[in-house]
């Protein structure tokens, strides 16, 4: 946004104790090919702010498109009404929370790069990997796609604040269905949740080995239709980069989101199982566990300076040697529940206000390798990409099913089972891990649909893991 901005901003602003402006604008270009058909290319230009007042213990906000003076000021305007209907009556005095100032610029990787590959290049590449998929007549299905995404913020303080940041994103995805009888199979790159996504240029496509995938990913799916049913018993269970993604995000992302904690998430996603009184002490996991919330790590998803409240962005461990330290909860929620959190109040985008969000919540690698794990086993399966969750309202006992797996029996890998599915509880579950891989099994993932909030919010979160492996498991098949 231009310094014009900062400067209507800073004339208009109102004599509160505190006023904030935020503006967004992205930039985002959708391309997929559908059996071997180009699809409508989608684009899309995203542009507007959010104003936020704070005064006399009050706290309000509101959202405009409209950037000119009259906008503004008629955002702020509305900001300060609520602010002051809000006083003397919301939970917390927000006037004695010191909010952040930061000043300065940050551009993730890739903003300042041009792609070697034109939008005609990239059409291309989504044919000839489509074309690919089209390996046997019991292939019904299939599609290959890119989403890029451009990203700018500006965060202003009528007391002299000025963050500016710049992300680029890119997420590849592809997806084959196989149809056989009453049986349908589907394999995809990084499962419906677009894993394998990242800050940065076309790169990233080699980080998804998107370069082949088209027949890897459809032989893999008429792999899973003539595969037997996972067998249904106690065992080991190896979970890879793919799914650990949506264990870390389901069973602890969220229970350690600090509002949701404090009942914030109540009416709409419940509440946690984790209560304050639990960091410092509880063991969440096995001493091998532990996540850290790391928003240094570059390429990841979810990286960033500042969060949307003003506060500096930087690595911290949640749970260290399995023992729960530290929410995630912002600078708001901090001063709410006496505890230190992270910088990790987050809004989807412009007409939304930040609460607490994932951003990259990482498990650190471990010492096992691949072949380690697997020796470790007597009887296991190895599950790999989400295709299926529930889990309760408290965020605690859950039910996961995968795209992929493989039997493990006396140390060795043995054949593909389709439908793999497992359950627990996440206060016990993590306690089970028995084996954490190190760098050669670890994988930078993520997810650009987390959703969360009233009105709902949907963000980008990374995930980073190794492969785990967990002892008594209750696993189960699809007959």
């Amino acid at each position: 946004m231009p310094d014009s901005i900062r400067n209507l901003f800073r004339r208009l602003a109102p004599a509160v104790d505190f006023c904030s402006l935020r503006t967004v604008e992205e930039c985002s270009e959708q391309l997929m090919v559908r059996q071997d058909v180009l699809q409508p290319l989608t684009t899309r230009i995203d542009r507007g702010a959010m104003v936020t007042v704070v005064h006399r213990g009050g706290y309000g906000y509101a959202a405009t498109s409209d950037l000119s003076g009259a906008g503004l000021k008629d955002a702020l305007d509305r900001a300060r009404r609520w602010a002051e209907a809000s006083a003397g009556r919301s939970v917390v005095d927000y006037s004695r929370i010191v909010m952040p100032t930061p000043q300065g610029r940050y551009a993730g990787p890739g903003v300042q790069g041009d792609d070697a590959l034109s939008r005609r290049d990239l059409i291309d590449l989504l044919m000839r990997e489509s074309q690919a998929c089209r390996i046997d007549g019991r292939i019904v299905d299939w599609h290959a796609s890119l989403w890029r995404v451009t990203t700018s913020q500006r965060y202003l303080t009528a007391d002299g604040a000025d963050a500016a940041q710049e992300f680029r994103f890119v997420v590849p995805n592809l997806q084959v269905t196989a149809h056989d009888g009453a049986d349908t199979q589907t394999r995809s790159l990084g499962g419906q949740y677009n894993g394998y996504c990242r800050q940065g240029g076309l790169e990233i496509l080699e980080h998804a080995r998107f370069n082949g995938a088209g027949r890897r990913v459809a032989e893999q799916a008429l792999e899973l239709l003539a595969a037997p049913n996972c067998p249904s018993d106690t065992m080991d269970l190896l979970l890879m980069p793919e799914q650990m993604m949506l264990q870390i995000h389901e069973s602890i992302g969220h229970p350690l989101e600090l509002d949701r904690i404090l009942g914030d998430e109540r009416n709409f996603a419940g509440t946690s199982f984790v209560t304050l009184d639990m960091f410092g002490h509880y063991r969440y996991g096995s001493a091998l566990l532990n996540v850290t919330y790391d928003p240094e790590r570059t390429e990841q998803y979810a990286s960033y300076r500042w969060d949307d409240e003003g506060s500096i962005a930087e690595r911290a461990c949640l749970i260290c040697n399995g023992i729960l330290e530290r929410p995630l909860g912002g600078v708001v929620s901090q001063a709410r529940a006496g505890l230190q959190g992270v910088a990790n109040a987050r809004a989807c985008s412009w007409n939304r206000p930040p609460i607490d969000r994932m951003a990259n919540l990482n498990i650190e690698p471990g010492t096992s390798s691949l072949d380690d794990m697997v020796r470790s086993v007597e009887r296991g399966v190895l599950m790999d990409t989400n295709v299926s969750w529930s889990i309760d309202d408290s965020r605690n006992k859950f039910q996961f099913g995968c795209e992929f797996g493989r039997l493990i029996e006396n140390g060795e890998l043995k054949g593909v089972v389709k439908n793999p599915n497992y359950r627990g509880t996440s206060a016990t579950f993590w306690r089970a891990l028995k084996a954490v891989g190190d760098l050669s099994t670890f994988s930078v993932m993520g997810t650009p649909f987390c959703g969360k909030g009233e009105p709902s919010q949907v963000v980008r979160v990374g995930h980073a893991s190794p492969a785990c492996l967990f002892g008594d498991v209750d696993v189960f098949g699809g007959e």
